[in-house]
């Protein structure tokens, strides 16, 4: 697997880089956070439906979780923006399974129903 493409830090000048850095870095700290300290990891935003799917499903197979939410369509659009940019996944939610970004609502709903969001949890869970 290779690494999706991101503009190298050399081609990247000495003002833009200090501004990328701090761009809401409160907001990815707390989302860094998270998911290294807790098993499963929602990122989301209110009033979007997917992210409520994606809650629903994980208290249905009974899984605990840690949801933060970054408000909603018409607000707090920048820290989101932030999270996106450090995780390379477009959209909400983005979910994290011991420190994993497996993707959002349809990703987890399939490794729900195959069994590898489970089998991850159970295998990282012994390396720790």
């Amino acid at each position: 697997m290779s690494d999706r493409p991101v503009l190298a830090a050399s081609q990247v000048h000495g003002l833009a880089l200090a501004a990328i850095t701090g761009f809401h870095a409160d907001t990815v700290r707390e989302v860094q956070a998270a998911v290294a300290r807790d098993p499963i990891v929602v990122v989301g935003m209110a009033q979007n439906p997917f992210v409520k799917r994606a809650r629903k499903a994980l208290d249905k197979a009974g899984l605990t979780f840690t949801y933060l939410e970054y408000g909603s369509y018409m607000s707090a659009w920048k820290p989101r923006l932030a999270v996106k940019l450090w995780s390379g996944w477009p959209t909400f939610p983005q979910v994290f399974v011991r420190g994993t970004l497996i993707g959002g609502f349809e990703d987890l709903q399939r490794g729900l129903a195959d069994g590898s969001v489970t089998a991850l949890l159970a295998t990282e869970a012994t390396k720790t």
